[in-house]
């Protein structure tokens, strides 16, 4: 069991039938009247936050959230399949488990599994994606006294802003939690 005096950052527990992680945590101690602990919680399946408060001695049974590394190997329709890479074991996830970055994840990226008592929840693709642009208007550099961007449709047909100078062929590199172009690959 976990106390609400023990709580830190990143800590993952269960109360009231729901798995919460704490994001950020305060152990307050008022002039007047007792301690008490103020905490902004994360739901892991639903991504919902709140704030509540706890008395120190409330105590919680600990959760334990798997991470592990997979290997994205297609899809076929709404079923997304990973594959362990020790066990070779294959699993289907469907496309409603997929975040929205998921649209820069290309066959045979290795991505992590979160899942609660066997049960995935969220699938986390690489922070940085190299992927090759198929198609984009020929830009001209130079022609514009500010930075101006231009649609560019990626090799796994997602769709983002690049720069001017960027061509068909071009490798670039993505940040996936932002969706935003980085650089030249």
């Amino acid at each position: 069991m976990i106390s609400a005096g023990e709580f830190r950052n990143g800590v993952t527990f269960e109360m009231d039938g729901q798995v919460l992680q704490i994001v950020e945590f305060q152990h307050v101690k008022p002039g007047k009247g007792a301690a008490f602990v103020r905490t902004k919680l994360k739901n892991v399946i639903t991504g919902a936050v709140v704030e509540r408060t706890f008395n120190p001695t409330d105590k919680f049974p600990p959760a334990f959230v798997e991470r592990k590394d997979m290997q994205y190997l297609y899809n076929d329709g709404d079923l997304y399949y990973f594959m362990d890479p020790e066990s070779f074991e294959q699993i289907p996830i469907n496309k409603s488990t997929l975040s929205d970055n998921f649209k820069f994840v290309k066959e045979e990226t290795m991505c992590k599994i979160v899942s609660y008592k066997g049960s995935v929840f969220a699938v986390e693709p690489p922070n940085f994606m190299d992927l090759e642009v198929t198609d984009t208007e020929p830009g001209f550099a130079g022609n514009t006294a500010t930075n101006t961007f231009k649609p560019a449709t990626l090799e796994t047909g997602a769709e983002i802003k690049v720069p001017l100078f960027i061509n068909i062929g071009d490798k670039i590199k993505i940040d996936t939690r932002t969706s935003e172009y980085l650089s030249r690959a």
